[in-house]
């Protein structure tokens, strides 16, 4: 079987100031065709399929553009809903969509529910866990401590216990949305950390032949047989290194796999230019950057005036300015925002309680209570989201 694994569309989602619509409109229009030149008998697309819970109506427009296009095909379409997405929202009519090919899986009550879909080697099961928040579904799980890895860990016992009670020789697929041990994130995805841990061990999805992984932005190989494709397009300029692409997948009938990188057209490259202004201004090394979205860090020990206006007569497209003054790192000036880089909100906190106290950071008990607030916050943003 030859599926397409794809994932994190963020239909609706702008880069800075700029509409993406049209740029997400040009990849699906990539996808349908790749569906139909490379002869693909299905596709996954493992979560995130919209870029907020309510999304606007251009992007659900853009969405039912593509189902159809797919099922005009005859190719059947598995998805599942990611942390962006409302599950409730995407997965209404789901039902209905099965007969047509449209497969959504957005509840989790139904990861041990595969989708058949049959080759002339027999059926293939697609298994479904949409993003599951370790708060809102521990007790569908039975888990005690609400985290990624056991709440996955018991979502894929299911998976394993569906598997093992079909024929010999049947293959398997699971869609996934999470952040698994050894990706690379970027800065545009939406942090899911619980507990102090975000992500969670590939062994967690030992068993099956292929784990199509959806969440980080970037493509990449974890092992042979789990993959993250990566979103379409870039949302940050953290991705300007990035190779757009999706995963075609060939699964041969004793399971091993064969995986084939599609590129995805770019509606323009990014760069990220640091220097002085003067530096930027003239430096003729620059030049392939003209035509580029840009972000510019200027180092200009003070800063200089207008700088977004003079940039943008030799870069048209800068979108993000910068600045970072050129100081040593105990200069008093060094700002907050400069110290704070990279750091999480629960180490900012402890952080905080270090410097209110002098130097004294919190002690075990402490940290768990620190631990423990911020994982209420979010579940409880989780579940508005949920119920909007």
């Amino acid at each position: 079987m030859r599926f397409l694994h794809t994932s994190d569309w963020h239909l609706g989602r702008s880069f800075h100031r700029v509409g993406m619509l049209g740029a997400q409109a040009e990849f699906i229009g990539h996808l349908v065709s790749t569906v139909r030149e490379r002869e693909v008998d299905a596709v996954v697309v493992s979560g995130d399929v919209y870029d907020r819970a309510v999304p606007p109506l251009a992007a659900v427009e853009l969405f039912d553009d593509a189902l159809h296009r797919l099922a005009d095909l005859g190719v059947p379409t598995v998805m599942i809903s990611g942390n962006h997405d409302s599950a409730r929202r995407l997965g209404v009519g789901a039902g209905l969509m099965g007969p047509a090919g449209v497969h959504l899986r957005t509840e989790p009550s139904a990861c041990g529910t595969p989708v058949l879909l049959p080759d002339a080697h027999g059926d293939v099961a697609f298994y479904g866990l949409p993003y599951l928040e370790p708060a809102l579904v521990r007790d569908e799980f039975g888990v005690e401590r609400a985290g990624h890895e056991t709440v996955l860990a018991a979502a894929m016992d299911r998976v394993r216990a569906d598997l093992a009670a079909r024929p010999a020789g049947t293959r398997s697929v699971v869609l996934a949305h999470a952040f698994v041990t050894g990706g690379e994130p970027s800065d545009s995805e939406r942090d899911i950390a619980v507990g102090g841990v975000a992500s969670v061990p590939a062994a967690v999805f030992e068993g099956v032949d292929y784990v199509a992984l959806g969440h980080l932005h970037g493509c990449q190989t974890l092992t042979d047989r789990v993959r993250y494709s990566g979103s379409p397009l870039a949302y940050s300029f953290s991705e300007a290194g990035h190779r757009k692409s999706m995963w075609l997948v060939d699964l041969a009938a004793d399971g091993a796999v064969t995986a084939e990188r599609v590129d995805c057209p770019a509606p323009r490259p990014l760069a990220r230019l640091r220097g002085t202004l003067e530096e930027l201004l003239a430096d003729p090394a620059l030049a392939p950057h003209e035509e580029a979205w840009v972000e510019a860090t200027l180092t200009d020990p003070v800063r200089p005036a207008d700088p977004m206006a003079r940039l943008a007569e030799r870069f048209p497209h800068t979108l993000a300015l910068v600045f970072d003054p050129d100081r040593p790192p105990d200069d008093p000036d060094v700002s907050y925002a400069r110290r704070l880089a990279g750091r999480d909100d629960r180490q900012i906190a402890e952080d905080f309680v270090a410097h209110v106290r002098g130097g004294a950071g919190p002690d075990p008990h402490e940290r768990t209570v620190l631990r423990d607030a911020f994982d209420a916050v979010r579940a409880d943003e989780a579940a508005r989201e949920v119920a909007r």
